[in-house]
């Protein structure tokens, strides 16, 4: 009875320090509103099942951009998605720096460099994949389509090509669908499952070694 009630007492004790079991998968998702609230990486989760452990690492309003109002690097967000040791992560960013008041994306291709590179310097040596941002429609939120689709996007593929990492085309997809995005920028609940199936689709078709 001692010796078992010391096996509960050390299984919860790890329980409750949020120990994850050896073989499970952890996907950090990183990005500004439309990660945080969309509920993508939820049908994400549910999608991938239960070797894996999806983190909502998103922050609204939230840009590439050092120079913008809400840098993602600087927010809580961006520590706990790396406290999260994650073996995979998903970078969904540009959306907020197609605001009208952002003058130059100069530094985009820098600055999005720099945050990759210390999501790959981490322990866990993670997967990363970077998304296309869905598109903008008509909007009041001062978001200019016309900027993600020709200065953001490039540079996001300029990125993708000079650090071999792979991308995943959310734009292109979600382009036929303007019904979904009910204030022009947002996704509704069948955008969201479209973006974590797109995800899923990537995740499942690459070999990801479990996380140690």
């Amino acid at each position: 009875l001692i010796i078992a009630a010391s096996f509960i007492i050390l299984f919860f004790g790890s329980a409750d320090k949020g120990i994850k079991p050896a073989n499970l998968i952890n996907v950090a998702c990183v990005g500004d509103s439309i990660t945080e609230g969309s509920g993508y990486t939820k049908h994400l989760q549910t999608i991938l099942g239960t070797s894996y452990k999806v983190g909502n690492f998103g922050v609204s309003g939230s840009a590439v951009l050092l120079d913008s109002d809400i840098p993602y690097m600087n927010q809580s967000a961006f520590h706990k998605a790396k406290a999260f040791q994650p073996s995979i992560v998903v970078i969904m960013l540009g959306t907020n720096d197609a605001k009208e008041s952002i003058t130059s994306l100069e530094n985009f291709q820098a600055d999005y460099k720099k945050l990759i590179e210390v999501m790959q310097a981490l322990e866990s040596k993670p997967q990363i994949w970077l998304v296309t941002p869905p598109p903008i429609f008509d909007n009041n939120l001062n978001l200019n389509n016309t900027t993600l689709e020709k200065d953001i996007i490039p540079c996001i593929a300029q990125v993708a090509d000079e650090l071999d990492l792979p991308t995943i085309d959310i734009n292109t997809v979600l382009a036929a669908y303007p019904e979904y995005f009910g204030d022009g920028v947002h996704p509704s609940s069948e955008g969201a499952q479209l973006i974590a199936s797109e995800i899923s689709q990537a995740i499942i078709s690459n070999s990801v070694p479990s996380a140690a």
